[in-house]
């Protein structure tokens, strides 16, 4: 269907990426696949528009964005893995691309300065993933802001999900890694406190998706009503985002979990890594408390009530 539509679109001529989003407008997608189907119906329109214009369309396609997107990169002794996740960046129409920095040893800063147009900013202590992410947001001036890691290059055609996702109205556009887990009785403790605090916000839907993942995408809406410094720590960010009613979806799949760089810090069981990402979690059900009291959304329900949502897990 896309290649046809592509082939078409070639035929009257004119710019590819203008097409595309005309027949986005008119096809039948289904509305909650649209996103996680975005990024192969658009290679297919894309080669379909090739074949019959004979113009070289570079990929990924995307339909136009209405808003500016940015996105920041944090960054700690990556500078082996840097290059190849600035290189899928710049495939993609973004107004700003900003790198933070923070506490690396080795040839990060140079290799983010290597690439022209490219934002540095160097800290020289060891913040973290999640307070960098903050720092970027703090400096973006984009209406939406994609935030990935620099040791984990990910397709440009699967990022442009993210963005248009954002693009349309998707306040917190999450990496959906529910496809990537093993069944409950098998999963670890920090998936299953991402799963405890979406259900206790009453978001059972969003299953472990969370703002502790990259990459996901923050509309500069959410931004502000979550707060920079609350980025910092990313389930208190999700607890914030959904108690403003702010539209939340997990939007497309990327593997993180088999790329994940494997450090000391985050090996084995009771890591210090799930430590904080679980004590990330504890504050966040404080914040919750805070606002909707110590039963959260269960309210006074009874012994039995609370044994079918339980088992239902």
């Amino acid at each position: 269907m896309a290649v046809t539509a592509g082939r078409l679109a070639g035929r009257r001529g004119g710019a590819a990426a203008a097409a595309f989003g005309q027949w986005l407008a008119s096809a039948a997608l289904p509305a909650g696949q649209l996103f996680r189907l975005l990024p192969g119906v658009a290679e297919s329109f894309r080669r379909g528009f090739v074949r019959s214009s004979g113009s070289q369309i570079p990929s990924p396609l995307m339909p136009p964005l209405a808003g500016r997107p940015s996105v920041v990169v944090s960054a700690c002794n990556e500078a082996s893995s840097l290059p190849a996740v600035l290189r899928e960046l710049k495939r993609l129409p973004f107004h700003e691309i900003i790198v933070v920095v923070n506490g690396s040893q080795d040839g990060s800063f140079a290799a983010a300065r290597s690439f022209d147009g490219v934002i540095v900013v160097h800290i020289a202590e060891r913040l973290g993933h999640d307070v960098a992410r903050g720092i970027g947001a703090k400096l973006s001036t984009g209406d939406f802001v994609l935030f990935i890691d620099g040791d984990m290059p990910v397709s440009a055609h699967l990022l442009s999900a993210f963005l248009v996702a954002a693009d349309r109205g998707v306040d917190v556009a999450l990496n959906d890694i529910m496809p990537l887990l093993p069944a409950f009785d098998r999963q670890d403790e920090v998936t299953r406190c991402k799963t405890f605090l979406n259900r206790m916000m009453g978001r059972d839907d969003l299953e472990a998706n969370s703002m502790t993942a990259v990459p996901h995408a923050l509309s500069r809406r959410a931004i502000e009503m979550i707060g920079y410094d609350n980025l910092a720590v990313p389930p208190k960010a999700q607890t914030l985002a959904i108690r403003a009613g702010l539209r939340i979806q997990a939007v497309q799949t990327v593997d993180v979990l088999s790329v994940n760089r494997r450090r000391t810090m985050n090996r084995g069981r009771d890591n210090p890594v799930a430590r904080l990402i679980i004590g990330d979690h504890i504050e966040a059900l404080m914040e919750a408390m805070k606002s909707a009291g110590t039963r959260l959304q269960w309210g006074q329900v009874s012994r039995d009530e609370f044994a079918i949502r339980r088992n239902g897990i």
